[in-house]
């Protein structure tokens, strides 16, 4: 099998020759687009030896000026396919797949309704502070902020289209807002899992698969027990959820699970390649081989070797 075929199959439960795997990172600052960016992809496409091919998304919803309180929502323009951010990032993708061998899956990036929407006064509060603030100002005003939500999730649509259109195969949807520190359960399920299923559902509708990734920490895993529907895999922070893949299975009993390493400590990230290969053998042993892919809980460090994704790329196929 070749990485493509191997990948299909593992998503559709099939026997595979090995497990496939995804592992992604944080490109350097500069790489964000145009040649440099493609070429970095490439780089490490073909340092790593992963099956999956998987174009990352730093192109983001430009800031917004001004964001204060709920009102100043409603100050945030519409967006458009024609916008700097997404022609930068499909051209990125554009020249990724003009200088990529047959023969492996690949996959385009999109940060979902809470990040996408917090890129837009990012700028503003900073990371931290623009988590806490999101919740407070759907408070203050949910009407204007579920607005922008609703726009957001309607462009993301168009992304994904534009993807499969480009030729890439997949989609990774990275869904944001599960922690129990910020959005209530109720606030969850009324203003973002719907746009969340929207856009999901917008992957599949356009001829791509759907990677859900569920992103950070002490995170309310039961908000996604409906996504397993919308999604043909899973991933998440095994170990930063926390979540077994156990527990996974029981709650997404139809998608493939996608995992197995933590991304930022570890085996992966402090051990020497016996060490990493041991632990994806034991790993795969745990967790059998239907329906598997071999991943981890996010982003590994932007600085760490090759040499270590490639070791556990490896010992998966083995």
């Amino acid at each position: 099998m070749n990485g493509r075929e191997r990948v299909t199959a593992a998503i559709k439960k099939e026997p595979v020759d090995g497990i496939p795997s995804s592992f992604s990172l944080h490109f350097p600052a500069g790489c964000e687009y145009g040649e440099k960016g493609a070429e970095a992809h490439l780089e490490f496409f073909e340092k790593t030896g992963t099956d999956i091919y998987k174009i990352m998304n730093e192109n983001l919803l430009p800031a917004c000026e001004g964001i204060r309180c709920g009102a100043d929502w409603k100050l945030i323009p519409d967006f458009s396919r024609n916008d700097a951010w997404m022609t930068r990032q499909l051209d990125l993708v554009k020249r990724i797949l003009d200088k990529c061998e047959p023969g492996h899956y690949t996959m385009g990036t999109l940060h979902g309704i809470v990040a996408s929407s917090l890129h837009l006064i990012e700028k503003t509060y900073g990371y931290d502070t623009g988590r806490l603030v999101m919740p407070e100002h759907l408070r203050q005003d949910k009407d204007a902020v579920f607005d922008v939500y609703k726009r957001v999730a309607d462009i993301m649509c168009v992304l994904a289209e534009e993807y499969i259109k480009a030729g890439l195969d997949s989609v990774y949807y990275a869904a944001l807002g599960g922690e129990y520190r910020y959005y209530t359960d109720e606030e969850f399920e009324t203003y973002i899992a719907p746009l969340d299923k929207q856009v999901m559902s917008a992957i599949r509708e356009s001829g791509g698969t759907c990677f859900l990734h569920i992103c950070k920490d002490r995170l309310n895993m039961q908000r996604y027990a409906g996504y397993g529907r919308y999604a043909d895999v899973v991933n998440w922070g095994i170990y930063e959820a926390p979540f077994t893949i156990a527990q996974a299975k029981e709650l997404f009993p139809e998608p493939a699970i996608m995992g197995g390493l933590a991304n930022r400590s570890g085996v992966l990230v402090e051990g020497t390649e016996e060490e990493i290969r041991t632990e994806v053998r034991k790993i795969i042993q745990e967790n059998g081989k239907t329906g598997f892919i071999l991943g981890a809980d996010c982003t590994i460090p932007t600085e760490i070797e090759c040499w270590r994704v490639k070791a556990a790329a490896e010992a998966a196929r083995e």
